[in-house]
């Protein structure tokens, strides 16, 4: 399947879908299944019965995965959504570097 173009705690633009536009923090990505979770993105009402953490139940908001192809990673130094490519540096460890600025990606 190869290697995703996100990883968990990259911060991403969602640029197809009902949240097209919004940006957040990734918290879980789903590789098998090649979505993610974002904060405050793609968010559902979710009904739960009253359980330890919701005493109470009732419909709680919660984000929803969404496709890897919906995201784009923002380019540390410009700010701006940016592609991914990989490249060897200089230790030879294949990297991540925005396709716009050039700029190696940590």
């Amino acid at each position: 399947m190869g290697k995703l173009h996100i990883k968990k705690g990259d911060l991403v633009f969602v640029n197809a879908g009902e949240s097209k536009g919004q940006q957040g923090k990734v918290l879980q990505v789903f590789v098998e299944k090649q979505r993610a979770i974002v904060e405050g993105v793609n968010m559902v009402s979710k009904h739960t019965k009253p359980n330890a953490q919701h005493p109470q139940g009732g419909i709680i908001k919660m984000e929803a995965p969404i496709h890897i192809s919906n995201l784009m990673l923002i380019d540390p130094a410009t700010g701006k959504p940016t592609r991914i490519g990989r490249r060897r540096n200089e230790n030879g460890k294949l990297v991540r570097y925005s396709k716009k600025s050039g700029e190696e990606i940590k």
